[in-house]
């Protein structure tokens, strides 16, 4: 067998380490953190989130006294310092619904109950910026991103300013929402959420940093690209329900397709971008994750992957 830099853990014997500690979200909270088409249930978020959020509220407490420990030989008080934490995944993996739940959990901890959540998809760049360099069909490869721009942001965050913003992007429009943006002030955790997170390359900056290069801790969403498939499908057919009636969605001309051209228009869209995405700079980044969930056909995690120290 070959060698691991991870510890591999069933669920049942990662679901042991939650250690006694108490399910505070309810099933109220949970329908509005779910993502489109997930049914993830509070056993799961029990077996699975719970543990992971003790694990990292020990790392954030761990971190929060080495802080203080360094004020102590500095002889003053440095600025606060939040603790960021790295969501990946493909498109439809479920990592946004990850980010959501970890958010709610880790601010349930007494020693951190300021958590920020952010979603790459602002850094994007706006679509006359991508349909000038012929990118509308690129959006989500790394070249589509503001790479400076997000390394910026998060160098800001990881110094200590008191206020950083960060743009909004909205799905409904399929662009960046010129002049809102959301706010950062100083929180005790900041979680990243995106595509991109973990890659690595020339972003245009010197001396080259990388946004990986600002995250205490990592996570990496993973199913095999055939169930991620098949779940961008399922997606893309409950949207065409909803989301994509209204005349102003940016998708709704896809609104009035059959459900066999439904499938197919979904298919072609991933066999030429999301998959393609997948397969050359999301899955190759997997293994520079701190802690994997691997999840099974059901949607539901089945396996974790934590790096040894």
């Amino acid at each position: 067998m070959a060698p691991s830099p991870f510890l591999s853990f069933e669920k049942s014997d990662w679901s042991a380490l939650r250690d006694s500690t108490p399910l505070t979200l309810t099933e109220k909270d949970l329908a509005a953190l779910r993502g489109i088409n997930e049914h993830i249930s509070l056993d799961e978020v029990a077996m699975v989130y719970l543990p992971l959020s003790r694990l990292l509220s020990l790392y954030v407490q761990a971190t929060q006294q080495l802080y203080r420990v360094t004020d102590t030989f500095l002889g003053h008080h440095q600025t606060k310092v939040p603790y960021i934490i790295g969501i990946a995944g493909s498109v439809a993996v479920g990592k946004s619904t990850t980010a959501r739940i970890l958010q709610q959990l880790l601010a349930r901890w007494p020693s951190h109950p300021k958590v920020d959540l952010i979603t790459t998809d602002g850094f994007l760049f706006p679509n006359r910026v991508l349909e000038e360099r012929g990118l509308m069909r690129r959006k989500g490869f790394p070249e589509s991103y503001d790479q400076g721009r997000l390394v910026r942001f998060l160098m800001a965050v990881k110094s200590g300013e008191a206020e950083v913003e960060a743009p909004i992007y909205s799905h409904y429009s399929y662009d960046i929402v010129e002049g809102r943006f959301q706010t950062v002030k100083l929180p005790d955790i900041v979680i990243v959420e995106g595509l991109n997170v973990l890659q690595t390359g020339n972003i245009g900056t010197s001396p080259r940093r990388f946004v990986s290069d600002f995250f205490d801790f990592s996570v990496f969403v993973d199913a095999p690209a055939a169930l991620i498939e098949r779940w961008y499908v399922e997606r893309f057919m409950t949207f065409r329900q909803t989301v994509f009636t209204d005349p102003l969605s940016y998708f709704h001309r896809y609104a009035h397709l059959s459900d066999e051209s439904s499938r197919d228009t979904a298919r072609g869209i991933w066999n030429e971008i999301n998959g393609v995405n997948l397969r050359e700079n999301i899955e190759p980044t997997k293994e520079r994750a701190h802690l994997i969930l691997e999840k099974g056909p059901d949607h539901a995690v089945a396996r974790v992957h934590l790096r040894r120290l």
